[in-house]
This record gives structure tokens, sequence and C-alpha cells, in this order.
């Protein structure tokens, strides 16, 4: 139904442009209205199919009705105390849930935050206050969140670190192994010996951070074999290990968190975004004894924890288990990849499909040439995909990726129709 006339994207985004920050990016000048699982209807009253999920954020889609009650019904009680002044039980229970979920034999405990880039600072001060050490080692593609703090660890400049320097001391960054690019896992093993080498010993190394799939990055899935070598290092010179699960974290790659593939249990995970079905919160999850090394009052905030998102995330595991949202992961992934890799025998402009369960991503490309990355084809992809009703997301470090992130409660009739709609803007966009 048609909304008032004021109520429209354009009048809208033109009071936005007018009141906002310039540094808030915006993907599509489109205001929602409403949202129900995998479909969004804007202020005109138009239809689309949301495949990026509020980034990586509606794994059990939009108001989840499970998700919803469990809020409201909190919302009733009460809706804030900060729990190092009053507790409650849930921030407890999620607790425990979280510390039964992590990989790896020995006890485990959690800090519950607000934001994915909080995760990861806490994530720092704790191995920090384990080792006595000062450095931290990330890996270049990798997006850790847009704190000084993270964006020191962040691996891509523009626009992330541009024009926000100086960054803190004591961060470096390792190579990330990408085949597409001549980058092989050696490489990667190399580059980390050679900050060894030149830059900082190991005995000076508080920890080393990596997305088991890069998100922003382009979702490069990182190899197990590197994973397991990240793990004997941290072992060998005793280093903190951290999984930054923000992105893939929430059951998104077929498993709870997606180091789970490799085998490898970490030290320290953080995650964030999908948790709560959209709610503000995220988390550190980890070794006990090194969770505890900081002192009583080092860690927490005003919000953190807030109990609407703790009831919040304790509804979404009961929708995952009830649901099975684990192997719904896994189906969807294959069917995304399968649709994707139709579209790359037959055009040459797709350089790769690749992801982790239903983490899936396309990157395009001039002539089938990796090193001729298309950032104008994608752009106008997701583009021509807006006008076509469907909501894409691009990432990448040349941002040339097409990333889908569609909520795994979405039916398959509907990612089929998403699907159809990208071979539909890709050979539009090319033919312009």
């Amino acid at each position: 139904m048609q909304r008032e006339a004021h109520l429209n994207n354009a009048a809208l985004f033109a009071r936005r442009e007018a009141a906002i920050a310039r540094g808030v990016g915006h993907s599509h000048q489109i205001f929602i209205d409403r949202a129900e699982n995998a479909e969004i209807w804007d202020v005109e009253g138009r239809r689309y199919i949301d495949f990026a999920g509020g980034i990586a954020v509606l794994n059990t889609g939009h108001c989840n009705p499970v998700i919803t009650q469990a809020v409201k019904a909190q919302l009733d009680r009460f809706s804030h105390t900060c729990f190092q002044v009053l507790a409650y039980e849930s921030y407890v229970e999620l607790a425990e849930r979280l510390n039964a979920k992590a990989p790896g034999d020995c006890a485990k405990k959690t800090l519950l935050v607000t934001t994915g880039a909080e995760a990861v600072e806490n994530a720092v001060k704790i191995a920090r206050a384990h080792t006595g050490r000062p450095g931290v080692i990330s890996f270049s593609g990798g997006f850790h969140g847009r704190t000084l703090m993270t964006m020191g660890l962040t691996g891509k400049v523009v626009p992330y670190k541009a024009g926000f320097g100086p960054f803190p001391g004591d961060v470096f960054h390792a190579r990330f192994p990408n085949a597409l690019h001549g980058v092989s896992l050696q490489d990667a093993i190399d580059s980390l010996e050679s900050i060894f080498k030149n830059d900082i010993e190991p005995s000076r190394v508080a920890a080393i951070i990596i997305e088991p799939v890069q998100g922003e990055g382009g979702f490069n899935v990182a190899p197990a074999a590197l994973l397991q070598h990240l793990r004997a290092l941290c072992n060998q010179h005793g280093i903190v290990f951290i999984a930054d699960e923000i992105q893939t974290g929430a059951g998104r790659t077929g498993k709870w968190f997606a180091i789970e593939h490799s085998g490898v249990a970490p030290d320290l995970i953080t995650m964030a975004k999908s948790m709560a079905g959209g709610y503000p919160i995220a988390a550190v999850v980890g070794r006990a004894d090194i969770m505890d090394a900081p002192n009583p009052g080092g860690l927490g905030g005003t919000y953190a924890g807030n109990p609407l998102a703790c009831a919040a995330a304790l509804a979404v595991m009961e929708v995952f288990e009830k649901e099975n949202l684990l192997q719904r992961a896994e189906d969807l992934g294959q069917r995304l990849t399968q649709s994707l890799q139709a579209l790359a025998q037959r055009l040459d402009c797709v350089a790769e499909v690749r992801g982790l369960g239903a983490m899936v991503a396309m990157e395009l490309c001039q002539g089938r040439d990796p090193h001729r990355p298309d950032a104008n084809l994608t752009k106008a992809v997701c583009a021509e995909a807006a006008k076509r009703g469907l909501i894409l997301l691009s990432c990448g470090t040349y941002g040339n990726v097409i990333r889908i992130l569609v909520p795994l409660t979405a039916s398959d009739a509907l990612l089929d129709e998403g699907l159809a709609i990208i071979a539909a803007s890709l050979e539009a966009a090319l033919a312009a």
C-alpha cells in the first residue's frame, strides 16, 4: 500500500543527509517500514528479498516470533539494571550456554558486552592481562571493528582507517592465504616468521587474532592447516589465540562457531551479530584461566549483557535447536554455491565462488582475470538487484565481491527467487 507522500525514500534520504554525519555509510537509499523473515517492505510499500541479513545479524530472520515473544516477556519485567549493579539470571544462563558450545576440553567463562568491536577490544585486554605482553598480530584483509584498537587490527585502509591514525603500537599484520591472488599457505606462515624476525619477538606477543572466514575481507576461508599452525605456534610461545567470529558465529557456517570446521580450539572467541537476532549483544568466550586474568572492575559496561538482548540470545539458541538451523545452513550453502557456480561457468566476469556453509560470496573481475577486480560491475549489480527487489551487499579488499547472508530461515522458493534476480542483474549490468 502506498504510504503518505512525505514518507518516500527520496524525502527521507534528504533528511538523513542533512541530519546524520557523512561518515555513516549507506548501501541503498531505501527506508524500511516493516520486515518478516527474509522479506522487507519499504516506506513506499515495495517488497524486497533480504540477502544482506543486516550484515550477518539475522540468521533467524526478521521479527522471528519466538525471539520477539521472549523480548516482550522480558520487557514486561525489566529492561535494564546494569549487570554490575543488580545481576539477573539470563546473563548467567547465556554465559553457561556459550561456555558449553565453545570448542576445547577445558573450563570456560564468558563476558557479555554490546558490540563486536567492543568484544574484540576486550579480548585484547584479556590477552594482555593474562600474558603481561603488548603485541598483537592480525591478518591482511581482516576486519575487526571501527574503534581505535580494532581499526589498528583491521587489515584494510579505505574506508575503515583512512584519516584516523595514529593507531596503537605493537600491532602487526601477517598475510592471509588467498590462492586466487597468489598468496599460499606457506606465504602466510613465512610472514608470521618474518614478523618475529623483523618486528617483535614472540615473547612480547600477547595474542594472534584471525577470522576463520574473513567477512569484510571477501569471505576468504582460512585453511584448516593455517589454523592448526597458529594453534601450535601459540602453544609454543605462550600466545593467546583469538578467533574473531563476529560475522561467522551463531551458526552461519553450519556449526555454531566456524573454527569448529578445522578441529582447532582457540583460547578466546569473540562473537556478536546473529547471536541475538538483531538485538545488540556481543561476547568473549574462552578458557577460564585466561578470562579471569583482569581484576574485578576491569571488564564490563553500562549496557553490557542487556537483559532484553540476553532474552533474545537465549531464544535464538532455542530456534536453532527446534528448527535444526545448523543443518539448514549447510543445505542453504550448497544451494547458493551450486547456483552461483553455474553462473561462473557461463560468465567470464566471475573469478571465484567461495565460502563456508551459508556464508557464500562471488568475486567479480574482468575476463576471468582475478588480478583485474571489477568493483564497478559489483556496484552496478547490487544497484540493479535493488531495482529488481533484492538487497545485496559487496565486500572485499577491492570492493569486487558480492556476499550473501540471507536468513537461514528463508524458504527455498524465496532463495531461488533471489538467485534468479542475481543472475538477471549480473547480465543486465554486463549489457549496460
